[in-house]
């Protein structure tokens, strides 16, 4: 995996639960990608998880079908680094080092440590304020050179580059700045029922969200009662927020412009475009759904493919960790 002519990229993924089409479309779909032009690491982050309370049983198998997906997405543990976060000490290691150059000031201004204080008000614990430490650790043990970021996360990439600059000007040129890498297609998926809010996992209306293992009746039934709006003309436009989703979704997956999807659907109403978007994201999704049934059914391999995924990324952390252990003056083994 280790070429040096390629830039390296990082990204990772929490287990909480089957990854949402906004997951697969805004990160996802596109990692497969990547592994082709860029040295790629993906994390399956279980540390970030316990952030909020976890069923550790159901921690455990969301964990393994995380690393089932992404495989059954097209993640090639010969091309990419596949890891689960918690099985490199390094990530724990590395958070405690920042956490002394990070200011209490700047981790308070965190939008989503406010949001998920007001959604878990019985358990604001420090691991959720101090996450973003965590995330800048994981992100600068591999010297990445580019981070997939969509909107919500770009402060969480801002504070890791002012953590770095930080450290660099008291110890020493140590980490590489990392800069984000946005793709220009898909990078936000709406909600069903509310075009305004992202696509969640958590969102207690069923059918706000779909889950790329549902199966096509499922996803047909969720799209046919998708939010639009009082006109029936499939236009991409202002204050058309529903319709705008669903052309985006629908280009995703078909590679098709707005102007094609616009005359193809000209003189049809809402209820044909939504059926066709259904069929168009189920027949999409159909090969991951096999390919993870295939996969996931393997736990050896499943196994295998994690113990190698944290060797590695170990070796690769560990140069990181003995530079920075030198850095601020701690004792060699």
């Amino acid at each position: 995996m280790e070429k040096t002519d390629k830039k390296v990229i990082l990204s990772g993924i929490q287990p909480t639960g089957t990854f949402t089409l906004g997951n697969y479309i805004g990160a996802v779909k596109n990692w497969r990608q990547l592994q082709e032009d860029y040295n790629c690491i993906y994390m399956i982050a279980n540390m970030h998880a316990i952030t909020v309370r976890q069923e550790p049983a159901a921690l455990r198998k969301n964990t393994m079908d995380a690393v089932a997906l992404l495989l059954a997405c097209g993640i090639d543990p010969d091309k990419s680094v596949l890891f689960v976060q918690s099985q490199n000490r390094c990530h724990a290691e590395l958070n405690w080092v920042l956490s002394c150059s990070a200011q209490f000031g700047e981790l308070s201004r965190m939008t989503q440590f406010k949001a998920k204080s007001e959604k878990h008000p019985d358990d604001i614990n420090a691991g959720l304020f101090t996450y973003p430490v965590l995330m800048a650790g994981d992100i600068l043990l591999y010297q990445s050179d580019l981070v997939p970021v969509g909107a919500d996360q770009k402060q969480h990439l801002e504070l890791t580059r002012d953590i770095a600059q930080r450290f660099n000007m008291k110890y020493g040129d140590t980490f590489k700045l990392p800069e984000p890498y946005i793709g220009e297609v898909g990078a936000r998926i709406m909600s069903l029922q509310d075009p305004f809010s992202k696509m969640s996992k958590s969102d207690e209306n069923v059918n706000a969200t779909i889950f790329i293992l549902e199966d096509k009746d499922t996803i047909i039934r969720k799209f046919k009662r998708a939010v639009t709006d009082s006109e029936t003309c499939v236009r991409y436009a202002q204050g058309k927020d529903g319709i705008n989703n669903l052309m985006t979704i629908y280009s995703c997956v078909t590679g098709k412009s707005y102007e094609d999807i616009e005359r193809e659907f000209e003189g049809h109403g809402y209820g044909d475009f939504k059926l066709a978007v259904g069929e168009a994201v189920a027949d999409h999704l159909q090969p991951v759904r096999d390919e993870f049934a295939r996969i996931s059914a393997d736990k050896e391999y499943l196994k295998e493919v994690c113990r190698k995924g944290a060797e590695l990324s170990e070796r690769i952390a560990r140069r990181t960790m003995s530079k920075v252990y030198r850095k601020v003056g701690f004792v060699e083994n």
